[in-house]
């Protein structure tokens, strides 16, 4: 197999649960890191169906994504099992990824910023440090629906978040704190919308499943 080239930022790649192992073994000594989509709560016990961050972290996994709003839509998840879950994986030494973010419904009506600062402080996980949880911004309105926040948007909300993780955890932590955009980044935005001072990443969704489109997102980072 081809070495593959090391990332000059950090690439985590979060496949579906059957993905883990062959994923783990295709980027093994890449450099990129193997992350995966939702955690159960529990350490252990009988919960059919669910995937602990123990095993997870079996898998070779170093990171989780917890309160996606496909989690949030399709199950219910509310702001406290997502915080549990991301306490969850923080126990297991794994780093949390977690999502919040507006629909159209709550931006049409002036509360995006108040959805926001809502679902931060009720997910953000106890303990966190910059070390452990990265916060990802996705306006659910952008999701796989091909619009995108503008920069002036995205960075008003990343602007909030900063805020309120300097109350949370004091502003010398927040500032290394990562936060991530999340709505349709794409090749021909990602330039732009990394450049903005709140954007420290990207979670990308659709343009992952094609290898150039993500390349191209991965060159915008560099």
């Amino acid at each position: 197999m081809k070495k593959l080239a090391r990332p000059p930022f950090e690439m985590v790649i979060c496949p579906p649960y059957p993905l883990l192992a062959l994923a783990g073994d295709a980027i093994r000594g890449s450099g990129i890191k193997l992350g995966a989509q939702d955690c159960h709560v529990a350490e252990k016990g009988a919960h059919t169906g669910d995937v602990s961050a123990a095993i997870l972290k079996n898998f070779g996994a170093k990171y989780v994504i917890v309160g996606h709003s496909e989690r949030r839509t399709d199950h219910g998840e509310k702001d406290d099992l997502v915080k549990r879950k991301a306490e969850a994986a923080i126990a297991q030494g794994l780093g949390a990824i977690v999502c919040i973010g507006e629909t159209l419904e709550q931006r049409e009506k002036g509360r995006t910023l108040a959805v926001n600062r809502k679902q931060l402080h009720g997910s953000l996980p106890d303990g966190a440090n910059a070390k452990n949880t990265v916060i990802a911004y996705e306006p659910v309105w952008a999701i796989g629906t091909g619009k995108v926040a503008t920069p002036a948007q995205a960075q008003e909300v990343h602007t909030l978040i900063r805020k309120e993780l300097a109350k949370a955890l004091g502003e010398a932590e927040a500032n290394r704190v990562r936060i991530l955009y999340g709505g349709s980044m794409k090749p021909d935005n990602a330039a732009e919308l990394l450049a903005l001072t709140d954007v420290d990443g990207g979670l990308i969704g659709g343009a992952s499943l094609k290898v150039e489109d993500f390349w191209a997102i991965a060159k915008a980072a560099s």
